[in-house]
């Protein structure tokens, strides 16, 4: 039987790889060891804050180089989305585990995104040359998680690495490419060009871009591409590297330059010969993609108006998460406006409808003409690298506007059976407990026919004419009262405290 076109055309592709895991435990400082350059110290923090992806070559067992994609997806659990679409976009995982830390809450989330995405994965135990490394307790308590390594049961393979160091990372690539043998991982080089968006960003002087990842087929110079309702030509394709090229094929990263709009991150991008053709595809997007879900603000509370400008569409996806799980039904930040770029005019008049709103900037700048106009109107904006800081901020300022419920507690009242004497703010009066006790230094309300006339202080008791710290029920005393109102025999004064939360 004779071999389909489509058959015919279908060779064995390189794998793409996603390296996943806890915050910390050198899911960056691995790639940076396998590309010989420094991502981390570029990092605010030392935290991977937005995806990338990059090649490297690595000769396999008969001494063939042979090419790997890597991903590299945040570690920080606000990143949670990012980690999911890098893991969609990818053949194989890496689940990296500190020998020093061993398993965290965010390896298990991480383990559960690879899972959900039904890719093969390897365990890379991380940082074994640490003097609190404990590579045997780390693989237990995989185990016990329900990982189960070659050589315990199971089979999934492992490499204990220092990534640091560099050791064991030469085995970890030949790993990476035992299973892309063992798995097949296939294109076809003569189709139109299919891939996932990885990332994008506006920048002021090129405008839209987007990083990809080719899943299948190839694409030229010339030719349009289309992802969600966005649009943009191949003048300008570059490599990982930023380097021009004319023409690049399945599990290379690629970098778009001049989309027409921001593209769905996370969403898959379509190569097109004509003009025509992708325009036709362009319009049927559009009657289907939605718009990015902003923060739900149905409910009775408060609300405080928010604009966000991010850096990369990621990191607007990971800073609305966390802000959903900061909003409770009493108050609520509200998202107004949004975007990838610097803060600029718009979103300060955006923000100026309510006093309370706030202009929030992640890893962006402050347009000159934005700062000059703010000097009139006086919103309140607010920039930062770090987005736990900037969730640290939002966490503040929920605390300080939220609605305060004020609850008000007796702890004992007296009935007013007699006045003896008094002053301009003090008054003695004789009186009986009638529940519970009241203590020198109580505040008190004073009571007349069921309301309340004013209030006042307990500054001195006597019972039996000996002086007391407090008297409790069915006891008479006599009590100095500071207060301004005129007390009256059958008056009812009822010591409380309030209490906010």
């Amino acid at each position: 039987m004779e071999k389909s076109p489509t058959q015919t055309n279908t060779i064995v592709r390189p794998p793409v790889v996603v390296v996943m895991g806890h915050v910390d435990h050198g899911k960056s400082t691995l790639l940076d060891y396998i590309r010989k350059t420094n991502i981390v110290d570029k990092e605010a923090g030392g935290i991977t804050q937005n995806i990338s992806a990059y090649e490297v070559m690595h000769k396999d067992e008969a001494g063939k180089d042979r090419k790997i994609t890597f991903l590299d997806t945040p570690g920080h659990e606000a990143f949670s989305k990012m980690r999911a679409r890098g893991a969609s976009a990818a053949d194989i995982a890496i689940l990296v585990v500190s020998a020093e830390d061993s398993v965290k809450a965010q390896t298990i989330e991480a383990w559960n995104t690879i899972i959900e995405a039904k890719v093969p994965y390897i365990v890379a135990i991380n940082k074994i040359d640490k003097p609190n490394a404990n590579l045997e307790k780390t693989k237990m308590d995989l185990l016990e998680k329900g990982i189960y390594l070659e050589g315990l049961g199971g089979d999934i393979p492992f490499v204990p690495i220092s990534a640091k160091a560099g050791t064991g990372v030469d085995e970890l690539l030949s790993m990476i490419l035992l299973v892309a043998d063992l798995n097949t991982f296939t294109g076809n080089a003569k189709i139109n060009a299919t891939g996932v968006i990885i990332e994008a960003n506006r920048d002021p002087k090129r405008g839209i871009s987007a990083t990809g990842v080719i899943k299948d087929g190839t694409i030229k110079s010339g030719m349009y591409v289309v992802a969600g309702d966005a649009i943009t030509t191949t003048r300008i394709m570059e490599n990982f590297l930023g380097k021009p090229e004319k023409q690049m094929t399945f599990s290379s990263p690629i970098r778009f330059v001049g989309f027409d709009s921001m593209p769905p991150v996370g969403g898959v991008f379509t190569a097109f010969d004509t003009k025509k053709e992708a325009e036709a595809f362009q319009l049927e997007n559009k009657n289907i993609v939605k718009k990015v879900s902003k923060v739900d603000s149905n409910f009775a509370g408060k609300t405080i108006p928010i604009v966000i400008k991010t850096d990369v569409s990621g990191s607007y996806e990971a800073l609305e998460k966390e802000i959903e799980k900061i909003n409770t039904p009493e108050i609520s930040f509200h998202i107004i406006s949004s975007g990838v770029g610097a803060i600029g005019d718009y979103d300060l008049k955006a923000a100026n409808i309510d006093p309370e709103s706030i202009v929030l900037g992640f890893n962006v700048k402050l347009e000159p003409n934005a700062r000059d106009l703010n000097e009139s109107l006086h919103v309140n904006i607010q920039q930062f690298d770090i987005i736990y800081k900037l969730i640290d901020y939002l966490k503040e300022i929920h605390e300080a506007r939220r609605p305060r419920l004020e609850i008000t507690e007796v702890s004992g009242s007296a009935k007013i059976l007699k006045i003896f004497n008094g002053t301009k703010d003090k008054q003695i009066v004789g009186g009986k407990i009638l529940t519970g006790k009241v203590s020198v230094g109580n505040t008190i309300r004073v009571m007349r026919r069921d309301f309340e006339i004013g209030r006042g202080k307990i500054v001195g008791l006597e019972q039996s004419k000996i002086k007391a710290t407090f008297v409790e029920e069915g006891t008479e005393c006599g009590i100095l009262i500071e207060t301004k109102v005129d007390i009256a025999p059958s008056d009812v004064i009822e010591a409380f405290t309030i209490t906010i939360k």
